[in-house]
């Protein structure tokens, strides 16, 4: 029996290799397309509103299996003034709860629901080890993780199996943090951020594609999933493997007050903020990492595209 896997976010950089995996084993993938209705006559995908009704059509995604949920406003492109902080928001909170109502309204709802989610609902911990079991912190990120996350909790009472997968720093030369550092670093202009002390738990694209594979497989996957490599780096670390690894130097520094006039309070949760997150769920169930180690990921990571 083919999968049918249906998935928002289907064109971002993670959606667009998650497809590519699933589609290669022979799965069959069903990116949910963003329309505020479904345009009539048009059979040929499964439309959704996140801002409305989620499914528009549920029977339209009558025999998907699963629903992957990777969409929401990127977080880092732009400084987060009031009106960006809202739009981040909604785009999971409100969205989420939306296409989980929707799903409820099929007649035969999917088995499971892998819904993205981020290790900013941790905030910052300093150097405290964090598993799923960990509470939460305050802040924008963790305000917005925890409500983000409890709206897909809310399919469990149409008897879907739930997994949030907590998203740490995501290493692909394709977008993401890594794409933006690569520019600097290879003009010789890369350098710690702050006082470079702060943990930053990062995953690479391939291995995050794996997690969520194994999210959709094991069915003994429920609730958080911290989707982040068992070895998290200081910041000052981070900044001289991936100098190392681009045969550059790491001398310019970004004073912490340098990062706050330039991008305001996110520098404080994306830059500045550690967190030391541990994968415990994953490994308690026997995951392995294929690039555990930072100096590999990276040289994996940018190796995939050259």
């Amino acid at each position: 029996m083919v999968n049918k896997i249906g998935i928002t976010g289907a064109t971002g950089m993670v959606g667009t290799q998650l497809s590519k995996a699933l589609a290669a084993r022979g799965d069959e993938v069903i990116p949910l397309k963003r329309s505020s209705k479904q345009p009539e006559n048009d059979h040929s995908g499964v439309f959704w509103d996140p801002n409305g009704v989620g499914i528009c059509q549920p029977e339209s995604a009558d025999g998907i299996n699963t629903i992957v949920h990777l969409a929401g406003e990127s977080i880092a492109s732009g400084r987060w003034t009031a009106a960006r902080k809202q739009r981040i928001r909604d785009s999971r909170v409100i969205a989420t709860k939306n296409l989980v109502q929707s799903l409820g309204r099929m007649k035969q709802p999917p088995a499971t629901l892998i819904c993205a989610s981020a290790i900013g609902f941790y905030g910052d911990r300093g150097d405290e080890e964090l598993t799923e079991s960990s509470p939460g912190s305050e802040g924008f990120l963790a305000d917005v993780c925890r409500e983000w996350e409890a709206a897909a909790a809310e399919a469990e009472q149409f008897g879907i199996r739930v997994v949030q997968v907590r998203i740490g720093v995501v290493l692909s030369p394709r977008g993401g943090a890594l794409a933006n550092m690569l520019t600097p670093f290879k003009l010789g202009a890369g350098g710690i951020v702050g006082n470079g002390k702060q943990y930053w738990s990062w995953i690479g694209l391939h291995d995050l594609v794996r997690v969520l594979v194994e999210s959709i497989d094991n069915d003994a996957l429920r609730g958080p999933v911290n989707a982040v490599s068992p070895n998290a780096m200081t910041n000052y670390d981070f900044t001289k493997t991936l100098g190392k690894v681009l045969r550059r130097p790491t001398v310019f520094p970004l004073p912490a007050f340098m990062a706050r006039v330039i991008l305001g309070e996110m520098a404080d949760e994306l830059l500045l903020s550690s967190a030391r997150v541990v994968p415990k769920t994953l490994t308690d169930h026997g995951f392995q990492f294929d690039h555990a180690n930072l100096e590999s990921c990276l040289r994996h990571e940018l190796n995939a595209i050259s």
